[in-house]
């Protein structure tokens, strides 16, 4: 909090009139904004709709509560003074507050006062977006997290090994103060001594907590780049950035991967490509349900605000925006509220968030959403060659502990044109049923049969795909290399020996 702190002085000491602190956490604000008033020598005033506008001695101004009142009695006094507003976005919709707050924010520099609201969501009225300085307030970092876990340790006499240390520390972050405390509390109340049992039990609490934001989820490991079947050349980019998180890149004169957006084919490997890299990176993975935020009462800035201030906390991290085009497509507002908030967050972010977001239907997306600068580059997943159908094949006939040598796949892959990952998947399992109720085992027919009955969503979607490949060609890379270059040079060379 030293470096929020240090912005609040120099605002105060600028003359900004009206400061937006945009958090949960109001005792942890309230203790930094305590220490500035102290240094800075100006009086400490509080106010909550509950008890009215608190003065630095402990008095209460007479009928304050509202919000029209407190403000009154901020404009009649003359002295220096930090005041500290608590849930003032409440009240936001009053006209009689917003006149208030525009009148204070031309009297309040020249007395050397300053105002400031600590909300979970800021105060969004055009009116006041000139006056107003709003700052996001990030989740506790290491440092502060290691502090708090320090002080717990020293104060039960408890001595951990420095890394264990270092995975509860890792562990906590994504959650706020309180959150933590609470979570040790439980930890020592129920006897533990921060083993590792204890640390799985926080990461799963940590989960719920996350989770209970509707529509944001941290995502645990299990799919590594071996269960993607094809897209050479997407997974060839993503490695050559996997170390653009070090400090080895930054000496180097790289800056931060900041994402990448698929676009492509239903069942394609999209969504297993935002998994596969976390686990290949070892980074956190959180998934944003981009539907469920643009269905949401709280706005959809605030929702973003969230969870790039929970995504910041875990960094280095990967989130995952999942068929971003059911929150940002198909709108005549290109994007609503919360959209030129995030194109700016994706142009400007400085913590190490790496940016998965996919799509199946990029026409109905705002441009500006797609210009360079916002994604490191746009990757086209087209349905599996046949090569990669292959490769597909052998991935799931092994997941199901089967041999792949044991079945002609090349006839299967060759039998299976059009069809995608999530369609060759059902293949196997269908085929496996199949050779299951006759109580026998998987062989090369039953894929085959399988795969004549079933009409693969390409054929259905045919100009629809047409179209969307025609979008692709010249704006964005092609996930997959083109095999039959490939194929041909081969071929050549295979004559020539």
């Amino acid at each position: 909090m030293q470096d929020l702190r240090r912005r609040i002085t120099l605002l105060a000491r600028a003359r900004y009139p009206l400061i937006q602190l945009v958090s949960h956490e109001e005792v942890r604000i309230e203790r930094t904004l305590e220490k500035l008033a102290e240094t800075e020598s100006l009086p400490y005033w509080r106010w909550t709709a509950t008890m009215g506008l608190r003065r630095p001695d402990g008095s209460v101004v007479p009928e304050t509560e509202s919000a029209a009142q407190m403000l009154r009695a901020v404009h009649d006094h003359q002295d220096a003074a930090l005041f500290v507003l608590l849930d003032l976005h409440m009240h936001a919709r009053d006209p009689l507050v917003i006149r208030y707050l525009r009148d204070l924010a031309r009297t309040l520099g020249p007395r050397k006062q300053a105002l400031v609201s600590i909300a979970p969501a800021p105060i969004l009225a055009a009116d006041l977006e000139k006056d107003t300085t709003v700052i996001d307030i990030s989740l506790p970092n290491r440092e502060e997290v290691s502090r708090v876990l320090s002080v717990l340790l020293k104060s039960r006499r408890l001595d951990l090994p420095r890394d264990r240390f270092e995975r509860f520390v890792r562990g906590s972050l994504g959650l706020t103060e309180n959150e933590i405390k609470r979570l040790y509390a439980r930890i020592l109340l129920a006897g533990g001594r921060f083993t590792d049992d204890d640390l799985a039990e926080l990461i799963e609490e940590k989960r719920h907590a996350i989770r209970r934001s509707r529509f944001l989820e941290l995502w645990e490991g299990g799919t590594s780049m071996g269960d993607v079947g094809g897209l050479s050349n997407l997974k060839r980019w993503l490695q050559e950035r996997q170390a653009g998180f070090t400090e080895a890149a930054q000496t180097f004169g790289l800056p931060e991967p900041k994402g990448v957006f698929l676009l492509g084919v239903q069942g394609c490997g999209k969504s297993l490509i935002a998994k596969a890299v976390a686990d290949r990176w070892q980074l956190p993975l959180l998934r944003l349900d981009v539907a469920a935020l643009f269905r949401s009462t709280t706005g959809e800035e605030i929702g973003l605000r969230e969870t790039v201030r929970i995504a910041e906390s875990l960094a280095p991290a990967v989130l995952w925006i999942d068929e971003i085009e059911k929150g940002f497509g198909g709108r005549n507002d290109a994007g609503g509220e919360g959209f030129g908030w995030f194109l700016t967050w994706m142009q400007e972010k400085t913590k190490p968030v790496f940016v998965v977001a996919t799509a199946n239907e990029v026409r109905q997306l705002p441009p500006e959403l797609l210009r360079k600068g916002r994604f490191d580059e746009i990757f086209f997943v087209d349905l599996p060659n046949v090569h990669e159908r292959l490769n597909i094949l052998e991935i799931h006939l092994r997941r199901r502990k089967r041999d792949p040598n044991a079945f002609d796949l090349v006839r299967v892959a060759e039998s299976t044109e059009k069809f995608s990952g999530a369609e060759l998947e059902q293949v196997v399992i269908s085929a496996l049923f199949t050779a299951f109720s006759a109580e026998r085992q998987l062989d090369s027919a039953d894929l085959i049969d399988t795969a004549r009955e079933m009409v693969p969503l390409a054929v259905t979607m045919d100009d629809r795909l047409k179209d969307l490949r025609e979008w692709a060609r010249p704006r964005a890379r092609p996930a997959t290399l083109d095999r039959r270059r490939i194929d041909f040079f081969e071929d050549w060379t295979e004559e020539a020996v």
